[in-house]
């Protein structure tokens, strides 16, 4: 992958934030970006315009997509992200919240000497602590489901948080703290027509909103 450093930070931040938005099927344009960058939508129209003139962007109608070289710079920085994620949990013992934003500042920083090494000193991750792929891993997509596909008296198993739900406020610490984690199996005990649901967890009964089971993707 391209070396840190060849890209602006905040053109590596906005070509991130599209390739995690099509990595989630949300449809990329500029209000998404709005939402999820929490800034100014006239910000948001220059850097677009300015992503463009660097030929790191196209537009198919008004959706948004990376070229190539787009899709590379926001890999590079994704990998590190996620790296970086691994390391400051597993490594650091942080939470799943403070590693998130910790590892937003990490991402533009990493060399790729560090990045090798920390890559070693993981073990080779093919995820980060919620589950999404690393890019450049031996990354394999498990046969998922969307929880709330799930009828009551389903067992699961967490495999992935996706990206949409660590930007949504506390919901990453709530996850944390109930133990709704990659690799921790459950049982769906109720649901309801909005799709909110009931699962139990290590005997513990948890409620999960329509929002995030409609998102959490586990193997049943």
């Amino acid at each position: 992958m391209a070396s840190s450093g060849e890209h602006h930070p905040a053109f590596e931040e906005y070509c991130e934030c599209i390739f995690e938005l099509q990595e989630d099927d949300v449809e990329v344009i500029q209000a998404r970006i709005v939402e999820r960058l929490h800034v100014s939508r006239p910000a948001v129209s220059e850097m677009i315009r300015r992503l463009e003139s660097e030929e790191l962007i196209t537009f198919t109608g008004t959706s948004i997509r990376l070229t190539s070289a787009g899709t590379t710079l926001a890999q590079q920085v994704v990998r590190r992200h996620r790296l970086a994620e691994r390391f400051l949990t597993d490594i650091l013992g942080l939470s799943w919240a403070e590693a998130h934003h910790e590892a937003g500042r990490w991402e533009h920083v990493i060399s790729a000497n560090v990045e090798v090494a920390m890559d070693r000193l993981l073990g080779s991750p093919t995820t980060c602590p919620h589950g999404n792929p690393i890019p450049g891993s031996e990354y394999e997509a498990p046969d998922s489901r969307r929880l709330v596909d799930l009828s009551v008296g389903e067992g699961f198993t967490v495999s992935r948080i996706p990206e949409e739900l660590e930007f949504t406020p506390g919901l990453l610490d709530f996850l944390e703290s109930v133990s709704l984690l990659p690799g921790r199996s459950g049982t769906v005990t109720a649901t309801s027509t909005d799709g909110a649901m009931t699962v139990e967890l290590d005997g513990s009964h948890v409620g999960v909103g329509a929002f995030a089971s409609a998102r959490i993707l586990v193997t049943a």
